[in-house]
């Protein structure tokens, strides 16, 4: 495990850009604020359930790698997502560090209650832009979702607790195939309004290109502020680090990814999952952007992470490094 000190120190050396990023920064900023989204996003779906202990020190690694939000779990039932059955137990064990946020997906007013329980200060709801999706995945319409979600947000901002939004199937759906931008920015602009602090934008099945994401941010950049957008993309057809970097020339400084590709699309045949976070990290640093990232810890982490649930590191940054140096 690693040591408490080095977890406060990688969050020192952070916390003015984490800080100028909560305010809201300029889209012409260097620069870009990673949201870490493996041990929830991307441990979810498998099957093996991982041990709260493995989980715990992944976050902390990512932590000590110089992340500034590390998005930790989800209060959801225990029937429907068995994996994260471990949430309040593992976020009362997490080290909480200045500067570093642990926002949680939660689904409804009971997972919200039980979040506060633990002392949560950071949520995040889950809506989509296909009628279709939002059917098959919460058993709702988009219209009944968003009633659902904003009793969510209403509690949560009566308690001081911030809320991040997300919108999936952004560019294509697996049920009702191309969304049109237009959906996709109804959706944003409600979730923006009744309070969410950021809208992450979501390639759910990867299916998206550069001119497809462009114009999707061009849809919703018109009924909510660019410094308020976040890009999460998919990797199934290998484009997701060409429709981020289309993302960050529109100006968006706010990107979700996950250590060593972690996570996978239960909707699509093949779906690689999440873009790596090294991957984006490498990119950005390429570009002379500032993460605060320690990219030789985070590629560590994700070989960590890798060798725990026994399967190949998604991320070839994070390979290339850990050849680099010898396998460590």
């Amino acid at each position: 495990m690693f040591a408490p000190a080095l977890v406060r120190a990688a969050a020192a050396a952070r916390r003015a850009p984490a800080a100028q990023l909560r305010r809201g920064s300029s889209a012409s900023s260097d620069f870009v604020k990673i949201v870490e989204v493996g041990p929830r996003d991307g441990l979810q779906n498998e099957k093996t359930i991982v041990p709260t202990a493995t989980k715990l020190e992944l976050i902390t690694r990512l932590v000590a790698s110089g992340l500034p939000v590390v998005e930790a779990t989800s209060f959801v039932s225990p029937k429907w997502v068995p994996q994260m059955a471990d949430s309040r137990d593992l976020y009362s064990q997490i080290p909480k560090t200045p500067g570093v946020s642990f926002p949680v997906l939660v689904p409804n007013t009971k997972g919200l209650e039980s979040a506060l329980e633990v002392g949560v200060e950071e949520i995040a709801v889950f809506g989509a832009a296909s009628e279709s999706f939002s059917q098959k995945n919460i058993n709702c319409s988009i219209d009944e979702s968003l009633k659902r979600f904003k009793l969510v947000v209403d509690a949560a901002l009566a308690k001081n607790i911030r809320v991040r939004g997300y919108v999936s199937t952004i560019v294509g759906c697996p049920y009702e195939g191309d969304i049109a931008p237009a959906a996709v920015a109804k959706v944003a602009k409600q979730l923006f309004d009744m309070g969410c602090y950021e809208i992450s934008l979501g390639d759910t099945i990867g299916v998206a290109t550069p001119n497809k994401i462009a114009k999707v941010i061009d849809a919703v950049s018109q009924v909510v502020p660019m410094d308020k957008l976040a890009m999460h993309c998919h990797d199934t057809y290998g484009q997701a680090i060409a429709n981020i970097l289309t993302s960050l020339n529109k100006g968006i400084r706010v990107v979700d990814s996950s250590v060593a590709g972690l996570g996978g699309c239960p909707y699509a045949k093949g779906a690689t999952g999440n873009v790596a976070t090294e991957d984006v990290v490498y990119l950005l640093h390429g570009l002379g952007m500032r993460t605060g990232i320690d990219l030789t810890a985070l590629a560590r982490t994700g070989q960590f992470i890798s060798h725990k649930l026994n399967r190949p590191n998604g991320s070839k940054t994070g390979q290339a490094i850990v050849n680099k140096l010898g396998g460590e």
